[in-house]
């Protein structure tokens, strides 16, 4: 019987019990696929992640990110809690890179007046792209939302993705906060679109200028709500900048308010050579420490 140790914290949130919540094992060596699987399941969060030595030079770790029922390429608030805990563990602040099976993910990481590493910014490790546009109405009703609170002037409700696919759908303002989901309106709405493999995540937003309210929804993966979704507002930041024509900007999201679990996530957009590239930042905060043997 070997003894596996795991730490949490809570992501993008600067207060315990605040944020995402995130569970790290950081030492996932001699665990298998369906061990991680069912150990994630077993916490029942958002994600967990699983730390194993590096497979390609100059990475830091090799880390594997799984949800409450699948293994996920890429994820924000996992992402950056493993990094800090990565960091916090070396000591220091240098940039800790993650082989993920998305692809190389760099974190840059922030510290605090006495040297402590607090959080950081992920870069999503693809450039955006966008896949199929969706019914309005349908994705209105996934929302519990009559279909004139999801405007369609900038865009549609669209498929978007930096490393990890989501819909994207902008909502009224007044109806962001009753927005619940309705999990035969997502079966319906995915029925159509074979290539999502069944998977429908939905990101909902408002936006006031550089301030944006979003909220996420993934009931189809074992998620009913999400307080805070880096690889869902990486390419939100992507989305909106690749519709203003600027060549860069900035965002800050606040997420998780109707679970009672604010978070505050920083995003940046920018225009590079292979297309629209974007960072998720926001601080994290130590919670548990444990082990579970197996």
């Amino acid at each position: 019987m070997a003894t596996y140790r795991f730490e949490t914290l809570d992501v993008f949130t600067d207060v315990r019990f605040g944020g995402n919540p995130l569970a790290v094992f950081t030492d996932a060596r001699g665990l298998d696929t369906a061990q991680m699987q069912a150990l994630a399941a077993e916490m029942n969060l958002s994600e967990t992640t699983f730390i194993l030595p590096p497979e390609e030079p100059g990475h830091t770790a090799r880390v594997r990110i799984f949800n409450r029922t699948a293994e996920m390429p890429f994820a924000g608030h996992p992402s950056l809690g493993t990094a800090v805990v990565l960091a916090r563990t070396r000591g220091g602040a240098e940039p800790v890179v993650l082989g993920l099976n998305a692809g190389e993910t760099r974190v840059e990481m922030a510290v605090d007046a006495n040297g402590q590493v607090v959080g950081g910014d992920v870069a999503a490790p693809q450039p955006l792209s966008l896949g199929p546009e969706l019914d309005p109405a349908a994705i209105a009703a996934c929302a519990g939302l009559a279909p004139n609170e999801v405007p369609t002037a900038a865009h549609a409700p669209v498929a978007a993705s930096m490393g990890n696919p989501f819909v994207i759908a902008e909502v009224a303002a007044e109806a962001i906060s009753r927005a619940a989901p309705d999990l035969p309106a997502f079966r319906r709405a995915i029925a159509p679109h074979p290539a999502f493999n069944g998977r429908l995540s939905l990101l909902i937003y408002s936006r006031a200028g550089d301030q944006v309210r979003a909220r996420m929804f993934a009931p189809l993966a074992g998620t009913w709500e999400d307080p805070a979704t880096g690889s869902a507002n990486a390419p939100l930041a992507g989305l909106l900048l690749s519709l203003s024509g600027e060549e860069s900007a900035r965002f800050e999201v606040t997420q998780g308010v109707e679970m009672g679990r604010p978070s505050r996530l920083r995003l940046s957009a920018r225009r590079a050579p292979d297309g629209i590239r974007a960072t998720v930042g926001g601080a994290c905060v130590p919670m548990f420490r444990g082990e579970v043997s197996l």
